[in-house]
């Protein structure tokens, strides 16, 4: 047997997606045995120390960092993961890209596009591997939706709708700032549900259907103030909490897309629907592992949404698990993009998005606020 080259991780932050990307790092050699590469949990960074041995005793990671510059000096550390909020991922990554280390960042890239496009910037000049988290595109039934697409079945694209609705934030007496809530907080943040949640439909979008070209945006901040949990005042809020535009793709089509934190009952409702010349797909994260097609070729007597449950070995990534019939999570498409990365360690190839398909998206954004700013259209600059 081939001796495995090791990759070894500093991950820097122990949130959730800190556990989630430590995961698919743990369990990725169980299902992909093939690769060449094994992640070895070499070190964790948490500004907290006790925070930081904790989370190293539970997964079982090697050492514990408290300053991410100490983790990124080290020599024994191949790639470098940032789990932090969005207002330290440039300075992270410029300083990881200038010591020669590969990235996964977390998304969204940046707060800006000025911040994104330095981080590109120091990618391109360091020529170091490099992939962020949109974990979407890793879901079997949206990497089929990419597959039936690409194929040409559905024709001509007419519409791409999009929606990611939550209710999280419907109460005036939550605080924003701090640990938990740093995405309440704009300068922690950058933006609220354009970066957090559109961010995720923008980049699915532009991968199955092309690039958005200009945007028409409203935003909506519902709560004006909050207590900020770390200067304990009340303070002006900066986010936008619901967010609609529509917009062009390159491609002749129309996009019409909403975030939400402000629909009660929905906790994660992602949806997309694509309308083409000859068929139409959708998908709805509730039902993660289904994606509805309806061809209008089929008989007219039997002429219907299809619903394909996508969990049979041929079809993306499924001969990974279980048996045909059954069913993967959402922290299974953190453990494909891990395998993804490492397969294209072998290759040599960019594993998609890098930070240059992030800075596509962060153009996007960046018009959206501005749309929504100026109540007027506005072009992206996508060179996707």
């Amino acid at each position: 047997m081939a001796t495995k080259k090791e990759l070894r991780i500093g991950l820097i932050g122990t949130g959730l997606m800190g556990r989630i990307h430590t995961n698919g790092y743990y369990q990725v050699a169980h299902f992909f045995p093939e690769l060449a590469y094994r992640p070895v949990l070499k070190a964790v960074c948490s500004r907290n120390e006790e925070n930081a041995r904790k989370f190293a005793e539970q997964w079982g990671y090697e050492s514990v960092e408290t300053d991410w510059r100490a983790i990124i000096a080290r020599d024994d550390i191949d790639a470098i993961d940032i789990c932090t909020p969005n207002d330290t991922h440039a300075e992270i990554a410029i300083a990881a890209a200038e010591a020669g280390k590969m990235i996964l960042c977390e998304k969204p890239l940046a707060r800006t596009l000025a911040e994104a496009q330095g981080m590109v910037d120091a990618i391109n000049k360091a020529n170091v591997p490099n992939t962020v988290w949109y974990n979407y595109r890793r879901v079997p039934a949206v990497t089929l939706a990419k597959q039936i697409v690409e194929s040409g079945k559905l024709g001509k694209i007419f519409h791409y709708r999009a929606n990611f609705l939550q209710d999280w934030t419907i109460n005036a007496d939550l605080p924003q700032g701090g640990t938990a809530l740093w995405r309440l907080d704009a300068d922690a943040a950058g933006s609220g549900v354009t970066g957090d949640l559109l961010a995720h439909c923008i980049d699915t979008a532009m991968w199955l259907n092309g690039a958005i070209t200009d945007v028409s945006a409203m935003t909506k901040t519902f709560i004006k103030e909050r207590v900020h949990q770390t200067t304990g005042k009340v303070q002006p809020v900066g986010i936008d909490d619901a967010c609609l535009f529509h917009c062009h793709f390159d491609n002749g089509s129309l996009g019409l897309f909403e975030a939400t934190r402000y629909a009660r009952g929905h906790k994660a409702l992602y949806t997309f629907e694509i309308n083409g010349e000859h068929a139409s797909i959708r998908w709805d994260l509730h039902d993660m592992n289904r994606l509805e097609y309806f061809d209008h070729a089929d008989e007219s007597v039997v002429r219907g949404w299809r619903n394909i449950h996508v969990s049979d070995g041929d079809q993306p990534y499924m001969n990974r698990w279980w048996i045909p019939g059954t069913s993967i999570g959402y922290e299974h498409t953190f453990l494909h993009q891990v395998a993804d990365f490492l397969t294209c360690l072998e290759t040599g190839e960019p594993c998609s998005p890098t930070f240059q398909d992030a800075l596509e998206t962060q153009k996007v954004c960046e018009a959206v606020l501005a749309s929504a700013a100026s109540k007027s259209w506005k072009d992206t600059g996508v060179t996707v």
